[in-house]
């Protein structure tokens, strides 16, 4: 996986646990809400990323 696709999945995370935070601070349920999502969509390319490094390495 480059370094930018590690970055930027990092980055969504972050900005989801934001969303998040200030969500259930605010008790604004659907930015909440979008800022789970933002997280799930994060952890859903790191995976893809780890299978992808994961047959590259199997190549190797």
């Amino acid at each position: 996986m480059g370094i930018g696709d590690k970055i930027s999945n990092k980055a969504q995370e972050a900005k989801g646990k934001v969303k998040e935070g200030i969500g259930d601070a605010t008790d604004n349920r659907d930015l909440e809400a979008e800022g789970k999502k933002d997280q799930a969509a994060a952890d859903v390319k790191q995976a893809g990323e780890n299978v992808k490094d994961a047959a590259r390495d199997a190549t190797d």
